[in-house]
């Protein structure tokens, strides 16, 4: 990679914004009608992983490459939360990823006569799981990284989740016509609002016992593995 595209404070802020400008970009109309059209749906999915996993590792070795230029300095009981925030986010990305839904990628193409695509399982708490986890990731990192590379990197990941949400919620809604309104009315963007105003109840059922033993294994890895990974242990004493 040319050293232009790492080693720099720079660097990060470009690599955030082609990551984050590119899923933004490849997922608006007319752009993506355009690039279907002229590579087919199949082809445009192969393009846009593509250049959405580049900009990832760039973004990767950006940051890791990134000379520490610290802005603000946490306050130490800030430290402990991270690993209690990480709790809820790893269970909200493990089960947004194993639920079949509208609003998840390819979600376009599901059956939505299938209740199970409606509001099953964790889409009664909400209906944008894995986007809330990341959103929850970003956030626990950002409140204990206070210099340039990790606000960054980080403020980019919770801008990309959090208007993600609302720019799904409008193609789906754009896309999908009368069948999006089912979806919306017995889900909620944010979490526990259709439960709380009774438009749904909880299911325990639908999100499985193994959905919650699954997270807690990724918990575990994770909390093992941080130190060795990221040479930060994610318990301070």
């Amino acid at each position: 990679m040319p050293a232009i595209m790492t080693g720099s404070l720079e660097s990060v802020f470009l690599a955030t914004l082609a990551f984050v400008g590119g899923h933004f970009l490849f997922s608006a109309q007319p752009l993506r009608g355009l690039l279907v059209d002229r590579l087919g749906q199949s082809g445009f999915l192969a393009a846009a992983s593509v250049l959405h996993a580049s900009t990832f590792i760039w973004l990767l070795l950006a940051y890791r490459s990134a000379p520490f230029d610290p802005i603000w300095e946490p306050p130490r009981f800030l430290l402990h939360l991270p690993a209690l925030i990480m709790v809820p986010a790893v269970f909200l990305v493990v089960t947004g990823l194993t639920t079949r839904s509208a609003t998840a990628v390819g979600g376009d193409a599901v059956e939505v006569s299938d209740p199970t695509v409606l509001n099953s399982g964790i889409l009664r708490i909400t209906r944008h799981p894995f986007l809330w986890g990341t959103s929850l990731w970003a956030l626990a990192h950002l409140l204990v990284n206070g210099d340039g590379a990790s606000i960054l990197l980080m403020g980019g990941v919770l801008v990309l989740s959090l208007g993600g949400m609302l720019h799904i919620d409008r193609k789906r809604e754009a896309e999908m016509g009368a069948a999006w309104g089912p979806i919306r009315m017995t889900t909620s963007l944010i979490p526990f609002a259709a439960l709380m105003t009774g438009r749904c109840s909880m299911d325990w059922r639908g999100i499985g016992w193994w959905r919650s033993l699954l997270s807690l294994v990724v918990y575990a890895a994770l909390l093992a593995l941080h130190s060795t990974v990221m040479g930060v242990s994610p318990l301070p004493l």
